[in-house]
């Protein structure tokens, strides 16, 4: 049986990036940089004023009183040069005019109206000492043209998509989203809202998958629910290859019940990489490929699909959306309890508490594949190695946080 590094890598290794595309600035949140990101100048482009104020030569300072020989508001270009013992008031975003080298904020001077189309004074004197540099946003001090600010790889935020629109990036290129197709499986699946009868449940895993699979940046097309038969597997799985996704994904199906078709047409219809891993939840996920769409069977227990989803699936969304740093966030945490496992690498769901900057972490309540309440209220997931099975009280372990 396949350990869990073992099995991630061989499908790690079967992915690459997707294709580039240039989206508008606007639609890129979340996606995935193509390229570097080189400055097109500096930032900022000019000296300007960090404050509503008077821009003067800082050798003025023993001059407490000075002549208003301009007016300078944000967006203008300033039509003079200030020679000794003079000034011109400017607004925050404003360039300096040549020969300024500091700006005084309008609070330290004798001029204290703050109206709206209220005229210069023709003198301004002021009692704070004045150094070279004050209240100046100096070109450059940002960043420099060249200067590569954003790295291929990286996932856009919102601050990134304003120093992209500062930059004057008006089209940005980015990878494609990856596309999944996601079905179910198993003849107790009913819709959510479909009424329950004796033998049926409500098809869960669905929504979970498809949601932490956008949350991943892909693409997910749901195919609903395949019955247990040949046909029905096949049937879906057919309609997966025709949308031309990067990936299937199923949920169910994949273990030995009589009943479980979707590893046997996988074999039947194209390649089987793997079956089992040891880990736990999730033994039975199914890696290969059908008609030559690369294919991850999950198993059919909600918190089994969910922890299968998080160590397999992510990180193979995260390759193929081109990200370079997709390893999900993990810690350091210490056992609040003694934990027992079974010697597979195990994933168990906790609650953090932090202490002085130390992370605790206590175990949410029953461990079964299908104690679905347990996943909500946890915020990680506790990595215990293969091999171990005592945790004692105080022992440190990684989580994953979710």
């Amino acid at each position: 049986m396949l350990s869990v590094t073992e099995a991630r890598e061989r499908i790690l290794s079967c992915f690459q990036a997707a294709e580039e595309e240039t989206l508008p600035l606007n639609d890129c949140a979340n996606r995935i940089l193509a390229a570097d990101v080189p400055a097109p100048h500096d930032l900022p482009l000019f000296d300007n004023s960090s404050m509503d104020g008077f821009a003067v030569r800082s050798a003025d300072a023993s001059l407490l009183t000075l002549s208003v020989v301009a007016d300078i508001p944000a967006g203008s270009v300033p039509m003079v040069a200030l020679t000794r013992g003079q000034a011109a008031r400017i607004m925050t975003g404003a360039q300096l005019p040549d020969g300024a080298d500091a700006v005084i904020p309008v609070e330290d001077t004798d001029f204290n109206s703050r109206e709206a189309g209220t005229s210069a004074p023709k003198t301004v004197s002021f009692t704070k000492n004045i150094m070279q540099g004050d209240n100046v946003r100096a070109r450059g001090v940002d960043l420099h043209a060249g200067d590569v600010v954003l790295q291929k790889g990286r996932k856009l935020k919102p601050q990134d998509l304003g120093l992209l629109a500062m930059l004057g990036f008006a089209n940005v290129k980015v990878h494609k989203k990856p596309r999944v197709a996601l079905l179910s499986s198993g003849d107790e699946l009913v819709e959510v809202d479909a009424v329950l009868t004796a033998g049926k449940i409500h098809d869960s895993n669905s929504y979970a998958l498809a949601a932490l699979m956008q949350q991943a940046g892909a693409e997910v097309i749901r195919l609903g629910v395949a019955k247990d038969t040949r046909s029905s597997v096949e049937g879906l799985l057919q309609q997966a290859v025709a949308q031309n996704v990067d990936l299937i994904v199923t949920s169910a199906g994949v273990s030995v019940g009589a009943f479980d078709f979707i590893k046997e047409v996988i074999e039947s219809n194209g390649r089987l990489d793997f079956w089992r891993v040891n880990m736990r939840p999730g033994k039975p996920v199914v890696f290969g490929e059908y008609h030559g769409t690369p294919f991850i069977g999950l198993p059919g227990n909600p918190v089994s699909a969910f922890v299968g989803l998080e160590v397999f699936v992510r990180p193979t969304l995260e390759k193929l959306s081109g990200q370079l740093d997709g390893n999900r966030r993990t810690v350091k945490v210490r056992c609040d309890e003694e934990i027992e496992s079974d010697g597979r690498e195990s994933y168990l769901r906790a609650r953090i508490r932090d202490e002085n900057g130390v992370h605790f972490a206590t175990l949410t309540g029953p461990q079964g594949s299908g104690n679905l309440l347990s996943l909500v209220q946890a915020d990680a997931l506790l990595i215990i190695p293969a091999g171990v099975k005592c945790v004692p009280v105080g022992q440190e372990v990684e989580a994953i946080l979710l």
